[in-house]
C-alpha cells in the first residue's frame, strides 16, 4: 500500500528542495521560436535547442503534415514486427549519407540510442573510457553494461592516454582487432556502477588477453559537444589515442549536428573516417522535435538492429517525426546552411558585445551555447529572475547540473534570433548585470 510509503517520498520532495535542484516547469503558450509567451508574459527565448530556428516553421509542420497523411499517425509495432516503414528505412539512409557512414538506425530518442549502445557491443572484460562530463545518457548507457569503466578527466588526453595504457598493460592487449569481429551482448539483467566508478580490476581474460575468444574491446566515448559549457571534443586527439592503442571512437553529437563544421555536419565533420560510432539526435538543430539515431560502421549498425534493447522493445519513431527529419536532411544544403551561417553570425555578435561589458563567459565560442559565468547559486537565479522580468527567458544552471562554485546562466543563440531580438537581451543583461554588482 502506498500510505505505507507516502511519507518518504514526501521526505523525498523536501530533500530535492532543500538542495535547491528543484525543477519548475514554465509553461509555453503557441509554438517554439525566437519570440515565446510563457505564464502570460510575452518573452524572447534564449534557453532553447533550437539553433537553426527550425522547430516551429511551417517548412517542419508541412513536413510533418505530409508525412502524417502519407504514412498516418504511428505505426503501432516495434521495428522487427511491422512497424518499419519506408520513411523509416529512407531517413536511415540519408542519415548515413549526410553524415558519410555506412549504416545508421533510427531510435526514438538519442537517450534511448546511448542507452541502447554500450551492453549490446560491449561485454565483460572489455574496456569504456569516459569524459567526466559526458551527457546523463552517456552514463546511463555505461551502467547498463559490464565492460570495465575507466573515466577521464574532461577533455585531458594526458589522463585517458594513462587510463589506455593501464588497461592495455594490464589486459596484454595484442595489436588492434580486425574490424568485423563478432560483437556479443552481456545479459539483459546486466548492471554498472554510479558515475565515475571504475569497475572491478578483474576480467574473464584467457590467454593472450582474450575475452570469451576474442580480443578485449576499447571504447572512448565523448559529447561533441559538452552541453553545460559549449565547449567541443578534442576529437582529433581522441582519434589519435584510439589509433595507437586500438581502440574505437564513439561520438555523441546531439548538440553539434547541423551546427558545426563548414556543412553543419557537426563536431565529427572530416573525421567520420576515423570514428566509429555516432549518435545524435533530429531534437534540436535538425528539426527540433524528437527522435535519435545511431551510425557508423556497418557491422556495428547490423549488431544494433539485431541486440539493441532500446530499438527492439520499442515503437518505432513516428512517421511523421521521420518524414520531417528526413525533409531537413534532403534539403540541408540547399536551404538550412544560410541558417547555420545566420546562427553562427549571432553567436559572435551577442559574444562580442557580452565581453566588452565585462562578463566572463564559458564555452570556446564556437557553439551557439554561450554559459554567462556566475558562480554564485543565487546570484544565477535572482539574475534570471531579474532577466525574466525583462522580457528575456534564460534558465539558471547550479550544482549538482554543474560543479559547485560554477553557477552559471546559459545563453542559446538561434537562427530566429534577429539583430533587434539580440540588442535587446544585451540591454537587458547590461542593465541586470549593472544592477547586481556583475559588471560596472
Amino acid at each position: 500500500m502506498f500510505t505505507n510509503y507516502k511519507s518518504q517520498f514526501e521526505k523525498d520532495l523536501e530533500d530535492i528542495k532543500s538542495a535547491g535542484t528543484w525543477k519548475e516547469e514554465k509553461t509555453i503558450s503557441g509554438k517554439q521560436g525566437a519570440e515565446i509567451e510563457v505564464e502570460g508574459e510575452k518573452l524572447l527565448n534564449f534557453c532553447g535547442n533550437n539553433y537553426l530556428g527550425l522547430a516551429g516553421s511551417q517548412e517542419m509542420e508541412k513536413a510533418a503534415a505530409d508525412g502524417l497523411q502519407k504514412y498516418g499517425f504511428g505505426m503501432a509495432s516495434v521495428r522487427f514486427i511491422c512497424g518499419t516503414g519506408t520513411v523509416h528505412k529512407d531517413l536511415e539512409s540519408e542519415v548515413a549519407k549526410f553524415f558519410g557512414t555506412e549504416d545508421a538506425i533510427l531510435y526514438t530518442s538519442c537517450f534511448d540510442a546511448n542507452t541502447g549502445l554500450f551492453e549490446t557491443i560491449l561485454q565483460e572484460g572489455d574496456a569504456i573510457f569516459s569524459d567526466e562530463l559526458n551527457h546523463a545518457s552517456i552514463i546511463d548507457g555505461v551502467r547498463l553494461c559490464k565492460a570495465e569503466r575507466f573515466r577521464f578527466k574532461h577533455s585531458d588526453m594526458h589522463d585517458l592516454e594513462e587510463k589506455l595504457k593501464e588497461f592495455t598493460s594490464r589486459s596484454a592487449l595484442p595489436n588492434p582487432p580486425h574490424q568485423g569481429e563478432g560483437i556479443t551482448s552481456p545479459s539483459p539483467s546486466s548492471r554498472g556502477g554510479e558515475k565515475g566508478e571504475v569497475a572491478p580490476s578483474s576480467s574473464p581474460l584467457s590467454g593472450g588477453g582474450k575475452v570469451g575468444g576474442r580480443s578485449p574491446r576499447m571504447l572512448i566515448a565523448t559529447d561533441g559537444v559538452f552541453s553545460m559549457d559549449g565547449d567541443t571534443a578534442k576529437l582529433k586527439e581522441i582519434c589519435n589515442l584510439a589509433e595507437k592503442y586500438g581502440a574505437m571512437v564513439m561520438v555523441d553529437d546531439s548538440h553539434a549536428s547541423g551546427v558545426l563544421g563548414a556543412k553543419g555536419r557537426g563536431s565529427v565533420e572530416g573525421l567520420m573516417d576515423r570514428i566509429d560510432i555516432l549518435t545524435s539526435t533530429f531534437g534540436k538543430a535538425l528539426g527540433g522535435a524528437g527522435g535519435g539515431f545511431t551510425a557508423g560502421r556497418k557491422e556495428i549498425i547490423e549488431v544494433l538492429r539485431q541486440r539493441s534493447r532500446t530499438s527492439l522493445f520499442s515503437n518505432s519513431l513516428p512517421p511523421m517525426i521521420a518524414s520531417a527529419a528526413l525533409y531537413t536532411l534532403q534539403n540541408y544544403d540547399a536551404k538550412f546552411l544560410k541558417s547555420l551561417k545566420q546562427v553562427r553570425e549571432n553567436t559572435n555578435y551577442f559574444r562580442a558585445a557580452m565581453e566588452k561589458f565585462g562578463f566572463k563567459l564559458g564555452g570556446d565560442g564556437q557553439h551557439p551555447i554561450t554559459p554567462v559565468m556566475l558562480m554564485e547559486e543565487k546570484l544565477a537565479f535572482d539574475m534570471a529572475q531579474a532577466l525574466f522580468n525583462h522580457g528575456i527567458y534564460v534558465r539558471a544552471f547550479t550544482y549538482p547540473v554543474v560543479p559547485k562554485g560554477k553557477a552559471r546562466i546559459r545563453v542559446q543563440l538561434s537562427a530566429a534570433h534577429t539583430k533587434e531580438h539580440l540588442d535587446k537581451a544585451l540591454a537587458a543583461f547590461s542593465e541586470v548585470g549593472k544592477q547586481y554588482g556583475i559588471i560596472k
